[in-house]
């Protein structure tokens, strides 16, 4: 499954990087997030809940952040294990381009799952999966909009 988006950030390119690399930020925003836990710089500890179709699991996944060229772009790498309902792995490449006091995010993130996850059906995990992204960037677009500088 392939999910390709983007957002406009009405904040500038730096405020935006510090914020998309912030666990407690990526807390708040990715849906279902239990715990996030910044084991390095680049490495973080995360669980969280999450429903697709009958299927409903806790994972505990790892992150870490790769090819990390500040404030610019950085890829992150993901693996989380959800018990008997399976597992899902993949990559997201972020990227952060300055558009005036704005900065466009653009998003193209890639993944695999296994066990029963796969038994429910490609079409219906790919909306999930869509439909968890975009609920990860606007809750962050909003966030990010409701900081002050």
């Amino acid at each position: 499954m392939e999910i390709i988006g983007e957002q406009v950030i009405p904040k500038p390119q730096q405020q935006t990087w510090n914020a998309i690399c912030d666990p407690e930020v990526l807390k708040i925003c990715i849906p279902g997030c239990e715990t996030m836990e910044k084991i390095s710089d680049s490495e973080f500890h995360l669980t969280m809940s999450a429903k697709v179709g009958p299927v409903s699991a806790k994972f505990k996944s790892k992150i870490t952040l790769t090819e990390v060229d500040a404030p610019n772009a950085y890829t992150l790498r993901f693996e989380g294990q959800g018990g008997v309902a399976g597992f899902a792995k993949g990559e997201a490449r972020v990227t952060l381009t300055p558009a005036g006091d704005n900065t466009t995010l653009g998003y193209a993130a890639k993944a695999t799952i296994g066990g029963k996850l796969a038994q429910v059906g490609s079409r219906l995990v790919d909306g999930v999966a869509k439909k968890l992204a975009e609920q990860f960037f606007t809750k962050f677009n909003q966030h990010v909009t409701a900081q002050t500088s």
